[in-house]
């Protein structure tokens, strides 16, 4: 229990979530962008080799 109390209401702790929280949102951000460029390509590719 200390450890959690800690982490909501030191600053360190704070600033922790808020990296987590990056981190979190810059993976999730990096994995969509990827995967629509990836989609995008395919749709390329399968349009050039029907040509």
């Amino acid at each position: 229990m200390h450890a959690l109390r800690d982490l909501f209401t030191t600053d360190v702790g704070l600033m922790s979530i808020g990296g987590i929280a990056f981190m979190l949102g810059m993976g999730v951000f990096f994995i969509r962008y990827f995967l629509t460029h990836i989609r995008e390509d395919a749709a390329k590719a399968a349009a050039a080799s029907k040509r």
